[in-house]
């Protein structure tokens, strides 16, 4: 495998260290944390209730948005009219 040289600074040199495990390279490191992620990956994250919560204000965030696109909606073809 081909290998490249970058320069970083010594603050980030130490927090990827810090995440470093034991025979774990910095490459894997890297190659780990820019990774596409499956959803999967996810599962478990939230407890119950904090998942029941997010739900909940996502229900609501949607509704709002909806409310929202549909007045601009109305405005635009009134100014447009």
């Amino acid at each position: 495998m081909a290998t490249k040289n970058i320069s970083i600074t010594e603050e980030a040199y130490n927090r990827l260290a810090k995440l470093r495990k034991r025979n774990e390279s910095f490459s894997e490191i890297i190659l780990e944390m820019t990774g596409k992620k499956k959803i999967s990956d996810f599962f478990g994250i939230l407890g119950k209730e904090a998942g029941d919560e997010l739900e909940k204000n996502i229900i609501k965030l949607r509704e709002k948005h909806r409310k929202e696109r549909g007045g601009r909606i109305r405005r635009i073809s009134e100014e447009l009219g």
